[in-house]
Protein backbone atom coordinates (compact mmCIF):
# COMPACT_ATOMS: atom_id res chain seq x y z
CA UNK A 1 0.00 0.00 0.00
CA UNK A 2 2.85 2.66 0.49
CA UNK A 3 3.33 2.48 -3.15
CA UNK A 4 0.28 4.56 -3.88
CA UNK A 5 0.88 7.14 -1.12
CA UNK A 6 1.63 10.83 -2.36
CA UNK A 7 3.08 11.91 0.83
CA UNK A 8 5.00 9.90 3.31
CA UNK A 9 3.47 8.82 6.93
CA UNK A 10 4.92 9.95 9.74
CA UNK A 11 4.05 8.00 13.13
CA UNK A 12 2.36 10.15 15.70
CA UNK A 13 0.23 9.56 18.62
CA UNK A 14 -2.37 12.41 19.83
CA UNK A 15 -6.26 13.03 20.74
CA UNK A 16 -8.29 14.41 18.37
CA UNK A 17 -11.95 15.04 18.45
CA UNK A 18 -13.93 14.37 14.58
CA UNK A 19 -17.67 14.81 13.62
CA UNK A 20 -19.88 13.78 11.06
CA UNK A 21 -22.27 16.40 9.70
CA UNK A 22 -24.66 17.64 12.39
CA UNK A 23 -23.80 14.63 14.29
CA UNK A 24 -21.84 15.45 18.16
CA UNK A 25 -18.05 15.24 18.31
CA UNK A 26 -16.33 12.01 19.34
CA UNK A 27 -12.83 11.59 20.82
CA UNK A 28 -10.41 9.24 18.47
CA UNK A 29 -6.55 9.11 18.68
CA UNK A 30 -4.49 10.18 15.58
CA UNK A 31 -1.50 7.43 14.89
CA UNK A 32 -0.33 8.54 11.87
CA UNK A 33 -0.51 11.43 9.83
CA UNK A 34 0.67 12.75 6.30
CA UNK A 35 -0.13 16.03 3.74
CA UNK A 36 -3.01 14.18 2.80
CA UNK A 37 -4.62 11.87 5.28
CA UNK A 38 -4.32 10.46 8.32
CA UNK A 39 -5.73 7.02 10.12
CA UNK A 40 -7.33 7.08 13.04
CA UNK A 41 -8.65 5.08 15.91
CA UNK A 42 -12.19 5.63 16.86
CA UNK A 43 -14.47 4.50 19.67
CA UNK A 44 -17.53 4.43 16.77
CA UNK A 45 -16.83 2.46 13.71
CA UNK A 46 -16.89 4.57 11.09
CA UNK A 47 -17.72 3.53 7.38
CA UNK A 48 -15.87 3.88 3.81
CA UNK A 49 -17.13 6.79 1.89
CA UNK A 50 -18.50 9.33 4.77
CA UNK A 51 -16.78 12.43 5.73
CA UNK A 52 -15.87 13.32 8.68
CA UNK A 53 -14.49 16.50 10.27
CA UNK A 54 -11.14 15.84 12.12
CA UNK A 55 -10.40 18.24 14.38
CA UNK A 56 -6.77 18.39 14.86
CA UNK A 57 -4.89 20.22 17.40
CA UNK A 58 -3.19 23.75 16.68
CA UNK A 59 -5.03 23.24 13.60
CA UNK A 60 -8.48 23.03 14.50
CA UNK A 61 -11.44 21.23 11.67
CA UNK A 62 -10.02 19.50 8.64
CA UNK A 63 -12.89 17.89 6.33
CA UNK A 64 -11.54 14.64 5.40
CA UNK A 65 -13.08 11.71 3.51
CA UNK A 66 -12.67 7.98 5.14
CA UNK A 67 -11.42 5.61 2.21
CA UNK A 68 -11.06 2.15 4.25
CA UNK A 69 -12.40 0.87 7.79
CA UNK A 70 -11.69 -1.80 10.16
CA UNK A 71 -13.58 -2.05 13.45
CA UNK A 72 -12.32 1.17 15.27
CA UNK A 73 -9.38 1.87 12.46
CA UNK A 74 -9.83 4.17 9.65
CA UNK A 75 -8.20 5.10 6.91
CA UNK A 76 -8.87 9.24 5.87
CA UNK A 77 -7.95 11.72 3.21
CA UNK A 78 -7.91 14.89 3.42
CA UNK A 79 -10.24 16.92 0.94
CA UNK A 80 -7.31 19.42 1.15
CA UNK A 81 -3.56 18.93 1.89
CA UNK A 82 -2.56 20.00 5.30
CA UNK A 83 0.34 22.78 4.40
CA UNK A 84 4.02 21.70 5.71
CA UNK A 85 4.16 23.82 8.48
CA UNK A 86 0.83 22.55 10.14
CA UNK A 87 1.82 18.96 9.02
CA UNK A 88 5.61 19.48 10.53
CA UNK A 89 3.81 21.10 14.12
CA UNK A 90 1.53 18.04 14.32
CA UNK A 91 4.47 15.58 14.15
CA UNK A 92 6.91 17.03 16.65
CA UNK A 93 4.36 16.48 19.21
Amino acid sequence: MNGRRRSPRAPVSFDASMGQGGLGRTLCKVVDISLHGARIQSYSALRRGTTIWLNLPEIGPVAADVRWADDFTAGCQFKKPLDKAAFERLTER
